[in-house]
């Protein structure tokens, strides 16, 4: 059972890392412009693609 709370807490902060990397690079987009050298691609954009996309199939978009 102490194996299964290691990858349950490890899956947690993997998570937690990987929100707080997404708010940083959003953060600096907004801050420096879609062209900020450091960070790859547009975040806004994507983001806003990901959510119309979902958004446009309805509940069966959600559910996916």
């Amino acid at each position: 059972m102490q194996v299964f709370d290691t990858i349950v807490g490890l899956a947690k902060k993997l998570t937690e890392v990987g929100v707080a990397l997404i708010a940083l690079a959003i953060v600096a987009q907004v801050l420096f412009g879609a062209e900020a050298a450091f960070i790859p691609g547009d975040v806004v954009g994507n983001i806003t693609n990901i959510f119309a996309s979902l958004g446009g199939q309805g509940l069966v978009g959600l559910a996916a």
